[in-house]
């Protein structure tokens, strides 16, 4: 009796209808997986080629050296000039600070969760501080302009001006820490527990295992959460159209009110700009920029993680 119960299932699975749709349906899922694939990579030649289109109709009027290499930014004016090192300048400058905050204290708060946090406490933190990345950005830019310039900053700097990059890029690096904090937390999290064991073995504190074993061990995918979080820092807008105002400054005081790449596309792509003017299309030229800006970030990211990666059985 019980030969021929344990029989029964080998010959159901034998039975070719059964495995005629089981292929059928793993081709259903194969296609799906596929379509999906292709439309991601649709997508991002959709977004060069509306790029690429534009930036080409303005680099026929305004070279690359010029657009590159010279200091002032006045598209708009009456007597425009195409030098974009101001907004690259204000990128870079607010994107440096934004990471002086995110990186410290997003790696701090993984390490804690991963290493030392309790399971409750862990259940506790972790979901309280995502709920950091789900605050609109728009918020985060009111915030920096009116709590943080007004009641923080002008207290101890009583220069600093009304828009400036400082609280800007303070206010993006703690939008940030979620990011850099959960993808770090899980890449430590990955790590065999067995690596710890046999530091802890040989006499090593929590301390000395999370920092020679644990983050070494981790290490391709805390660089990914850092790249990622300085991708989305180049990348944000509305933190810095709000906070760190809309005027094209060469400087690297943080004091100061600037202009980013990002802020100056929201702006002009809100604004009166005529279709098909020059002006127009150097929105493009600007998208364009950033675009390989972060494309070069992206690669950067890549190739470190496969420098570093770590494979465990």
């Amino acid at each position: 009796m019980s030969t021929l119960a344990q029989a029964t299932p080998a010959a159901a699975d034998d039975n070719p209808l059964r495995q005629v749709k089981a292929r059928n349906g793993e081709k259903v899922i194969k296609a799906l997986l596929a379509t999906a694939a292709a439309v991601s990579v649709a997508t991002t030649f959709g977004i060069v080629i509306s790029l690429l289109v534009p930036s080409i109709t303005f680099f026929s009027e305004i070279s690359i050296t010029e657009f590159l290499f010279t200091t002032t930014w006045t598209p708009l004016f009456a007597n425009p000039q195409y030098g974009v090192l101001p907004l690259i300048a204000g990128t870079f400058v607010i994107t440096i600070i934004a990471i002086s905050v995110a990186i410290p204290l997003g790696l701090g708060s993984a390490v804690y969760l991963s290493e030392f946090a309790s399971s409750k406490v862990r259940r506790t933190v972790k979901p309280v501080l995502e709920v950091l990345e789900g605050v609109p950005t728009v918020v985060y830019g009111f915030f920096a302009l009116e709590f943080m310039t007004q009641l923080i900053l002008r207290p101890i700097f009583p220069g600093i001006q009304v828009f400036n990059a400082l609280s800007a890029g303070l206010v993006m690096g703690i939008m940030i820490i979620p990011t850099v904090a959960s993808l770090a937390e899980d890449a430590m999290s990955a790590v065999p527990g067995g690596l710890r064991d046999g530091a802890y073995a040989l006499g090593a504190t929590k301390r000395q295992t999370a920092l020679r074993v644990v983050i070494p061990a981790a290490l391709s995918g805390i660089v990914a959460a850092f790249v990622l979080g300085i991708s989305r820092a180049i990348g944000e807008t509305m933190v810095v159209t709000v906070a760190a105002g809309l005027m094209p400054n060469l400087t690297l005081n943080p004091f100061e009110g600037m202009q980013t790449m990002t802020s100056y596309i929201a702006a002009a792509a809100s604004g009166d700009v005529s279709t098909g003017s020059i002006e127009y299309q150097s929105i493009f030229a600007v998208g364009l920029l950033l675009f390989v800006i972060t494309f070069a970030m992206n690669a950067l990211s890549i190739r470190l993680v496969r420098k570093y990666r770590q494979t465990y059985q």
